[in-house]
């Protein structure tokens, strides 16, 4: 069996996410992970699923792109087999007036914790901007990390939050 990551791009519509799951169920395609978005009308997926191969997939999502307005791509990819978070969840909250920067200068101090981001939204509301990023920190540095997030979000004027998420929260 193949392991697949596929994604799914383009202007937003209804029944993007059914078409494309419909093609894949009826290849025999497991949808194994995924996410979905609408990114300022645009429609933005990503998923890995178990079963056809590349070449069956690229074709049979071939329609679904014939109009232009939608781009699909499909990649094999190694399969990580079973793996075990290495460190505690913890959620990362940060506000603040819109500015360059703020993604890559947040993220940049987890990565140099040890810490790795394993989901990320973002929001621009007016001129509020708002990150959400799901993190996995090697066990008891948190402390460390929310001194060094406090000069960085101080030198971006922005105000943050870190917390241990919730397991019980989906």
């Amino acid at each position: 069996m193949s392991e697949l990551a596929i994604t799914v791009i383009g202007r937003d519509r209804p029944g993007i996410v059914a078409d494309v799951a419909e093609v894949l169920a009826r290849l025999g395609a497991n949808l194994t992970d995924s996410t979905m978005t609408r990114l300022r009308g645009h429609f933005a997926m990503t998923l890995i699923c178990v079963g056809p191969t590349a070449v069956e997939v690229e074709a049979a999502l071939t329609p679904l792109a014939a109009d232009g307005q939608l781009l699909a791509t499909v990649r094999a990819v190694t399969p990580d087999g079973t793996t075990t978070p290495a460190g505690e969840p913890y959620v990362l909250a940060v506000h603040g007036a819109d500015r360059m920067g703020i993604v890559a200068a947040m993220t940049r101090v987890v990565a140099e914790s040890g810490g790795n981001v394993t989901d990320l939204s973002t929001r621009l509301a007016g001129s509020l901007y708002v990150v959400v990023a799901e993190l996995d920190l090697p066990p008891g540095s948190a402390d460390d990390l929310t001194g060094r997030l406090s000069g960085v979000a101080a030198d971006l004027g922005v105000g943050f939050s870190l917390r241990p998420a919730d397991p019980d929260l989906l």
